[in-house]
């Protein structure tokens, strides 16, 4: 199933290559929108078909913006294209990303970064890979080395989610070396499952997240709610992180 899904999401990469270009800019809102469902269109049109054939019971999901409680069973949440905004804007950080979710636990995931050939994998208790080499999250132990960060909140969220981002922005780089805000936040999740970075935390817990949240785990990382229990398909914010740091992070950003 892996292999399937992997060769799919590749296909979906494909033709997003194609349909991208550095030269790419939008002239207003109505026009950036739009490009975006566009993209999104022209990826879920060639993986839904795909993943059903795969796995015809699993249910389909492509809100990448959705969150809360799915149904039992298994579901594909898709995201297809992470940084989309990146991506009409010419732009290089964007994905695509794909997780088998069942009783509401990731059991899958591939995150392909088609500009950089880099194919993000994991299964649940079978380890997290990169292009077939395992992962290993970071072994550093204090945050005055670490590369941390955090993704924006959604747009619409209001005054108080973007002052809750921007407190937790200005006590973590008090505190870890490097801290960056960016988007898709599945690229800072990869990252940090490949030891490039170190902390990823999120004040909302989208459920297309749940991709990268697994190659987190799957590749030694701990990743808890931030009162520090464990990380749910349901928890309202999070923090993955390498174990050596994660206890560190939680303080700062409690």
């Amino acid at each position: 199933m892996l292999a399937a899904t992997t060769a799919a999401v590749r296909r979906a990469g494909e033709r997003m290559s194609k349909r991208y270009s550095t030269e790419s800019r939008t002239s207003s809102l109505a026009e950036l929108v739009g490009a975006v469902q566009a993209n999104d269109a022209a990826v879920v049109d060639l993986l839904r078909p795909e993943l059903a054939e795969i796995r015809p019971q699993a249910r389909w999901l492509d809100d990448e913006h959705g969150s809360g409680p799915l149904g039992s069973g298994e579901w594909w949440l898709i995201d297809p294209v992470g940084g989309n905004m990146n991506a009409v804007q010419g732009m290089t950080d964007w994905n695509i990303g794909v997780s088998l979710v069942r009783d509401g636990r990731p059991v899958l995931a591939v995150v392909h970064f088609p500009l950089f050939d880099e194919m993000f994998t994991a299964t649940e208790g079978g380890g997290a890979f990169l292009n077939g080499v395992r992962l290993s999250v970071a072994d550093k132990t204090s945050l005055d080395g670490a590369l941390a960060g955090t993704g924006q909140a959604q747009p619409g969220q209001g005054p108080e989610m973007a002052d809750r981002v921007g407190a937790s922005y200005s006590a973590m780089a008090k505190q870890a070396l490097y801290v960056r805000i960016s988007v898709p936040v599945t690229h800072q999740l990869a990252q940090v499952a490949a030891g490039r970075m170190d902390v990823h935390w999120q004040h909302d817990n989208v459920r297309a997240h749940a991709s990268g949240v697994l190659l987190v785990q799957e590749a030694g990382g701990v990743v808890t709610d931030l009162d520090g229990k464990p990380w749910e398909l349901t928890s309202r914010e999070y923090l993955a992180a390498a174990p050596g740091v994660h206890a560190a992070a939680l303080e700062v950003l409690a």
